[in-house]
């Protein structure tokens, strides 16, 4: 904290500028508290001209687009860099005498109680439906992270009081492993799936940096990870923390966690103070009586169970926040999801459409495929990013239909389904003909998902571009 005392004093260079949030929020806050700001990015001016419009106004920001320089890198106090730049073998980065990024900005600034949440997929779901489900309780509270909002933008409002939910990628992750102040108070672990072998190479070294999430977590602090698979064992053997586990079906009467049962009602087993309180918080983790509360019933607005396990998880945290118990499942029931994230948006004549667009790995569009009572209309492919389509090809025939964007992973998943004999129209350039040609096949009663399984960077910006495109075309074309 020691070191952004005096911001007003500081040379910062802002490495990557972006269009998502992190490196304009950075330079924005530095800007505002009287920093000498150089902001430099390899994309040019024209491509990142949303955000460096909203910065212009500032007179101590000086912009050096299309490329980086190393003077820029040597003369800076501090470097505040994009979690997309790797730090191995960087030149640029190797010339900095201090490295940070906005999150460990905020993490050395803020006092206040922080819930942190990654995994491979769900990690938007489960933040915003916590997030969600604070705000529904009155209590002040923020989001921000991998979501697209920087944790900047909201710092000076933070007090011991309002807690933070941060969704954290690895790489956000890879970045704060030296730093001591990132110590979650509870933290979410959602299922681990192949993400980024491109990048990893290896499902070890992917893993290794979704570790750091409890790294500095004491038996104080609880973590939530997945019960009965590889990955979750390890966490919670390896954790500090007070360990909290999730399943689909019941769990094992001696074990803490979240479940669902028969009915479609999801339960959480916690020990809780016997105070005759229902909302009182644990004092000490692990400490009173096990009992069973009803979090989430089967009246949710959220389809399919591995959707509304990331609703039930998001709600436990509430209970171990401590939310009024009973009144927890009331308010988690009425959660409708978020934007990109098996968003139902649009219905006409019957048929319901829905943008999944975050749905970056196979595994991720496997899922919306067993999200629905009925077989879906399934619009998927895109970008490779090293990963196993073999799964998505063997779950394809659970579609109605199969329609097929273009790109380098789309090359490979159509090998795949031929092998297999499953039919499938494309592969597209766009939404416009492939929309055209669905909709004489569509009927009343047919759900239509874009759940790609692939990244997005070979037709589109990146996966909220896809799937803006997608909602924009979609209600264009489909009228009530």
């Amino acid at each position: 904290m020691q070191f952004f005392e005096n911001i007003r004093n500081l040379h910062v260079t802002v490495m990557g500028l972006g269009l998502n949030g992190g490196g304009l929020a950075s330079a924005d806050f530095f800007a505002r508290h009287g920093a000498q700001v150089t902001v430099t990015d390899l994309k040019n001016a024209e491509t990142l001209a949303p955000s460096v419009n909203k910065l212009k106004h500032f007179p101590n920001i000086r912009f050096v687009l299309g490329e980086h320089r190393i003077e820029d890198f040597k003369t800076a106090d501090v470097v505040i860099k994009n979690p997309g730049v790797k730090r191995e073998g960087n030149i640029y980065l190797e010339e900095a005498k201090h490295i940070e990024t906005d999150i460990s900005v905020f993490l050395s600034l803020s006092k206040a109680p922080l819930i942190a949440v990654t995994g491979s997929k769900g990690k938007s779901s489960t933040a915003s439906a916590i997030y969600y489900g604070l705000q529904a309780f009155g209590y002040t509270s923020f989001l921000g992270g991998n979501i697209t909002v920087s944790p900047l933008t909201f710092v000076e409002k933070t007090e011991r009081d309002t807690p933070v939910v941060l969704e954290l990628s690895s790489w956000q992750l890879a970045d704060l492993k030296s730093v001591k102040s990132f110590k979650p108070d509870i933290a979410v672990i959602t299922p681990i799936m192949e993400d980024h072998l491109n990048w990893y190479g290896t499902m070890e070294k992917y893993v290794s940096d979704k570790k750091i999430i409890y790294k500095n977590m004491s038996e104080q602090d609880s973590l939530i990870c997945s019960y009965g698979d590889k990955w979750g064992d390890i966490f919670a053997q390896e954790s500090g923390a007070h360990i909290y586990r999730y399943d689909a079906v019941p769990l094992p009467d001696n074990i803490e966690g979240a479940f669902f049962v028969a009915d479609g009602n999801g339960y959480c087993r916690i020990a809780l103070e016997k105070s005759g309180n229902s909302a009182a918080k644990r004092p000490e983790a692990g400490k009173g009586t096990l009992h069973q509360i009803k979090l989430l019933s089967h009246k949710s607005r959220i389809s399919g169970i591995k959707l509304r396990q990331n609703v039930l998880n998001a709600a436990s945290v509430l209970a171990l926040y401590g939310a009024p118990e009973d009144k927890i499942a009331d308010i988690m029931d009425d959660f409708g999801g978020i934007a990109h994230r098996m968003e139902f948006f649009h219905e006409a004549a019957g048929i319901r459409f829905y943008n999944d667009s975050a749905s970056t790995v196979p595994e991720a569009a496997v899922a919306a495929l067993e999200a629905f009572s009925e077989p879906p209309v399934l619009i998927c492919g895109g970008t490779n990013k090293n990963l196993n389509f073999t799964p998505l090809a063997e779950n394809a025939s659970k579609a109605k239909s199969l329609y097929l964007l273009g790109g380098s992973g789309t090359d490979i998943l159509i090998k795949l389904l031929k092998a297999r004999n499953i039919p499938y129209y494309g592969p597209y350039a766009g939404f416009n003909t492939l929309l055209q040609d669905m909709k004489p096949n569509l009927e009343k009663g047919d759900a239509v998902v874009l759940s790609p399984g692939a990244a997005s960077f070979e037709l589109f910006t990146n996966e909220f571009d896809r799937g803006n495109q997608f909602k924009e075309r979609v209600l264009a074309r489909f009228t009530k």
